[in-house]
């Protein structure tokens, strides 16, 4: 296995996973990728590391290009263990390696592994980190996801080493965005960050106003996961600040499960109504629709319909658990409804209000309807939500 050069001297020196399908509790269908930079300079400089069971496939990439033992320096951009995994044998294989990480990294990786015999630095902000020809610039970015996350930035190359931020879990032999289909890219990209970033979205506003406020030339965004972003920067870019400011289209999204068919008739007199008032509208049935990959519509829907009938005098559990991720992930700001149908009890509308609530959105309307709706209760529907939808 060799790198893959970036640039003269830069490589990424990851690994790829393609097995990989679930990544805490979000299903990555399209495997995943993680990601390593290797810098040839005076100082040969590691940036992160990969998941453990892929540091074989990390060493032998490095060792294409250099001995490892050579390494001088080791930046961990972000101390969990997709991006640290490989650090306790890669510090062991280049022993007089300095490794430099944030303030709150230094507690993390002190925490996560034996570090007793390791260099390591904490970085200062504003401080450059001279390899020779080239420089290493850090930004500190807590909560972008975790509160230890920085992002590294080679000037020379107007190159910036990301982390989280712009990943896709997407498993490719393809490294760059302008050899793979765009289109997946983006959507993957889109998931990533409705299952992973969504709540830190005044966060990441912060971030790009200071990378804009810095004047940063960047021409190559190399995040952690997925593939390098060298051509449709600017797409990327303006999509994060479009979903870190939470701003909605005239969308609404229908998430339901249903027992004896009841309440799948309220989900479809839904859709039906919002086609009639030209609103797009997503129906995902929970039975067939798994919770990560429902969360992108999310970002973009106005509207935020939940249904389910009562069970034992709960809602159903499948919706449930997409509720309690929803609530997890939410940045609130949109208006929502509560359905379902009850045989006598009826406390599964209250409920998902309530959680909607929770997760901060507006609860417009809650329908429960008895048994099996009839088309006048349908139309009653239609009828209340004119009040309440614009």
């Amino acid at each position: 296995m060799k790198a893959i050069k970036l640039t003269e001297g830069i490589y990424w020196v990851g690994g790829i996973d393609w097995d990989l399908r679930n990544f805490h509790g979000y299903k990555t269908q399209r495997g995943s990728t993680y990601n390593a930079y290797l810098i040839v300079d005076e100082k040969i400089t590691l940036i992160d590391t990969v998941k453990h069971y892929l540091y074989d496939e990390m060493l032998e990439r490095i060792s294409s290009v250099i001995n490892p033992a050579d390494i001088d320096y080791i930046i961990s951009n972000h101390v969990e263990m997709d991006h640290s995994g490989g650090l306790p044998k890669i510090m062991k294989q280049a022993k007089n390696a300095t490794l430099f990480t944030s303030p709150r990294g230094e507690a993390g990786l002190k925490q996560h592994y034996d570090y007793k015999n390791w260099q390591l630095e904490v970085i200062k902000p504003g401080v450059s980190l001279d390899l020779g020809r080239r420089s290493l610039d850090f930004i500190l970015t807590p909560m972008v996801h975790w509160p230890d996350n920085m992002v590294t930035y080679l000037p020379e190359e107007k190159l910036l080493f990301s982390n989280d931020a712009f990943g896709q879990h997407y498993a490719s032999p393809e490294r760059f965005d302008d050899q793979v289909p765009l289109e997946i890219v983006l959507e993957e990209a889109k998931k990533y960050y409705a299952n992973i970033v969504m709540p830190y979205g005044s966060q990441v506003q912060r971030v790009l106003e200071n990378i804009e406020k810095m004047n940063l030339e960047i021409d190559i965004i190399a995040p952690s996961h997925g593939v390098i972003w060298r051509k449709n920067l600017a797409k990327i870019i303006e999509l994060y600040k479009r979903w870190s400011s939470n701003q909605v289209k005239k969308e609404a999204l229908i998430v339901y499960d249903t027992m004896w068919g009841s309440t799948e008739k309220i989900a479809y007199a839904l859709l039906d109504f919002f086609a009639a008032k030209g609103i797009k509208a997503t129906i995902k049935n929970l039975k067939v629709n798994h919770i990560s990959d429902i969360i992108p519509c999310v970002l973009d829907a106005q509207y935020i319909c939940v249904g389910s009938p009562t069970l034992n005098n709960n809602m159903l559990p499948t919706v449930a658990s997409f509720l309690t991720y929803l609530k997890g992930l939410s940045s609130g700001g949109r208006k929502a409804i509560a359905f379902g149908s009850y045989g006598w009890s009826g406390q599964s509308v209250g409920q998902i209000a309530g959680m909607l609530e929770e997760a901060k959105f507006n609860v417009i309307d809650q329908i429960k309807l008895q048994y099996v709706p009839r088309k006048e209760a349908i139309k009653d529907i239609k009828d209340r939500l004119e009040e309440v939808v614009n």
